[in-house]
C-alpha cells in the first residue's frame, strides 16, 4: 500500500499529550506504523560525556503512531489523504481541498 504520510510532510497531532501541535515529519517507520515529528513527543535522554559532545540531558523526539497524525492542507487544517490517478501517475491529494500534495 502506498504511504499516506511521508518524510517532509507538515502534520498536526490528533491525540495524546501533544494534541494540536504541528511539525514536520523527520522519518517514517512503515513496518512499525510510527513516525518521528520535529518538536513533538519530546523525551529527555541522558547521555554520557564523550570527546566530541558535552553530554547531559538531551531532548529527543520520540516516535508517534501514524494514526495520531493528520496531514495539514494549505489552509492549515487537518485533512485526510486520498489517492487518484493523474494521467498515468498515482498522486496523493487532500480530501478537504482536493489539492495534489
Amino acid at each position: 500500500m502506498a504511504a499516506k504520510l511521508r518524510k517532509g510532510d507538515k502534520v498536526v497531532v490528533l491525540a495524546g499529550k501533544d494534541k494540536g501541535k504541528q511539525g514536520e515529519i523527520a522519518s517514517v517507520d512503515p513496518k512499525a506504523g510510527k513516525a518521528v515529528v520535529d518538536g513533538v513527543n519530546i523525551a529527555i535522554r541522558h547521555t554520557k560525556q564523550s570527546q566530541s559532545n558535552q553530554g547531559g540531558r538531551q531532548p529527543k523526539a520520540m516516535p508517534i503512531d501514524l494514526s495520531n497524525l493528520a496531514l495539514m492542507d494549505k489552509n492549515g487544517k487537518a485533512t485526510r489523504v486520498g489517492f487518484r490517478m493523474d494521467g498515468d501517475k498515482k498522486v496523493r491529494f487532500a480530501k478537504t481541498t482536493g489539492d495534489v500534495i
